[in-house]
């Protein structure tokens, strides 16, 4: 299916591998010219021909530094995807392993920067050229923003904070023809669940239980109704979607196998 996004630009945030690569590799695919920033340029990032700035997007400056290159290389935006997120595996696990009381202010304070900030200043610095074509945000969230209690706390909180500002995006700026949308995934077959050293592994090693043991355990405790990760290739493809020209705005796509039993 042809999704009419050729010739038109993206903004990925956290572009370098997972879900973010798998991004940048399909919007390409769609004929779509591509700008994508993060800490690291990997060698799967650097065989795609997307534009990549190597930028630290947690701190003040960073999303409207990846905005005015962007819009330097590309002319304008039509698509920003702000996906960029998890970062160090300790970090993360800091909010599965500790209770409210035990968990710092620098934990909540790091965890929103990136996950809640970076796609508020990314936006706002995007906003006058979304305006001006018309474009669309599409915020990468997580099923754990509906399910706060299992799993990093901070982090299932900086992204239901980040559900909400899909919703205002998609109210104020509607009217001038912005659209917003929130794509959350469940578990994905990332290095954050696979690797070695990601977060599964880490909370794991901390419980004292075997990396794929305790994988295991916790997609079963889940009960995902598919019984299986979803791919970053699958999550890809709905934010392409979403990228495509139609009427949908405010909405949450979720992409969990069935996690949320919820409607």
């Amino acid at each position: 299916m042809d999704l009419q996004l050729s010739g038109k630009t993206a903004v990925v945030t956290g572009g370098s591998k997972g879900i973010g690569l798998e991004v940048v590799r399909t919007l390409l695919s769609e004929g779509m010219r591509v700008v994508t920033g993060s800490r690291t340029i990997t060698d799967g990032l650097r065989a795609t021909a997307a534009v990549p700035v190597a930028v630290d997007l947690s701190t003040p400056d960073g999303p409207a530094t990846l905005i005015d290159r962007a819009l330097a290389e590309l002319g304008g935006i039509d698509v920003l995807v702000n996906n960029v997120g998890i970062g160090d595996a300790a970090d993360v696990a800091q909010g599965a392993l500790l209770n409210l009381v035990d968990l710092p202010d620098s934990a909540w304070q790091h965890t929103f920067d990136l996950h809640f900030y970076t796609a508020l200043r990314a936006t706002r610095a995007a906003l006058p050229s979304l305006i001006e074509r018309r474009g669309t945000v599409i915020n990468v969230s997580s099923a754990g923003a509906r399910l706060v209690t299992a799993g990093p706390v901070d982090y299932n909180v900086a992204k239901a904070a980040l559900n909400a500002l899909t919703k205002v995006i998609a109210e104020q700026f509607g009217p001038q023809g912005v659209r917003a949308i929130t794509v959350a995934p469940g578990p994905v077959s990332t290095g954050v669940w696979t690797d070695p050293d990601g977060f599964i592994a880490h909370v794991a090693a901390q419980q004292g239980l075997p990396h794929d043991a305790f994988a295991k355990q916790l997609m079963a405790t889940l009960g995902a109704s598919t019984g299986r990760l979803s791919t970053p290739a699958e999550v890809a493809r709905l934010i392409a979607f979403a990228a495509s020209p139609n009427n949908i705005t405010g909405a949450e796509y979720l992409i969990d196998g069935g996690v949320v039993k919820s409607a």
